[in-house]
């Protein structure tokens, strides 16, 4: 499909949101989700492009419930999600022929390797596709922030942010169908206009290491391949 031409990117960061995993029924995963992100990421590799995956919770929890939890403890919560989705990846990963790796912030040494900067470059320097889980390790941190630290950490040359959405816009599409559609925007409009591409930490933090970020839909196929090649899709803040 797309000849000889060459990947626009040799390391990138895949932001994978957990509900975009849980396909329509909008909890847990979706088998279909799983094994059409599979094949995509395949796609990826046999053009030789290093893969990072951070993926998200939001399709098992959501954050606190009710006033008795406090906030870190609803934050630990939500690593332990991401944990589950990164081991179903893995699964899905495996079973397409990619040879793939979990590393936690959080130790689980039976089910996944400690997240170590130089073991997560080595992974990557032999073309394994690495699956970064249970966010930083901290809380009042989301798995957004998370993206954008191992980013600048592993020296990515982008992050592919897959979203339920397709793009970014001024409002909630689906709530709004005058939302305006943007195209291009930089960090600074990102963050001045409150825009929900990501929170203002990870905002600021791809801005002051001058990371930029891909928004697109998960659920199009094809599309992580397209933004891989640097096509026009989506919304690209740079």
């Amino acid at each position: 499909m797309e000849g000889s031409r060459p990947p626009k990117y040799k390391r990138i960061v895949l932001k994978i949101s957990g509900e975009a995993l849980a396909g329509e029924s909008k909890f847990g995963l979706n088998e279909e989700m799983l094994s059409q992100v599979a094949n995509q990421i395949k796609e990826i590799v046999a053009l030789g492009v290093e893969i990072a995956v951070v993926v998200g919770g939001g399709n098992f929890w959501r954050g606190r419930t009710g006033k008795s939890m406090d906030r870190a403890t609803a934050d630990y919560m939500g690593m332990l999600a991401t944990v589950i989705n990164a081991l179903a990846l893995q699964t899905a990963f495996e079973a397409k022929g990619i040879e793939t790796r979990v590393l936690t912030a959080i130790e689980m040494r039976e089910i996944a390797e400690p997240y170590i900067r130089r073991r997560a470059m080595a992974h990557l320097d032999r073309k394994i596709v690495v699956i970064f889980a249970a966010g930083t390790g901290n809380p009042f941190f989301s798995t957004d922030t998370t993206a954008a630290l191992r980013a600048a950490e592993i020296e990515a040359d982008i992050i592919l942010l897959a979203k339920k959405v397709d793009a970014v816009y001024s409002d909630d599409p689906q709530k709004n169908p005058n939302a305006v559609r943007y195209r291009a925007l930089t960090h600074r409009e990102v963050l001045e206009k409150g825009l929900g591409v990501m929170d203002s930490t990870a905002a600021s933090l791809c801005r002051d290491n001058d990371i930029p970020i891909h928004v697109f839909g998960l659920s199009e196929p094809g599309n992580v391949l397209r933004a891989v090649y640097g096509e026009d899709i989506g919304t690209i803040v740079r």
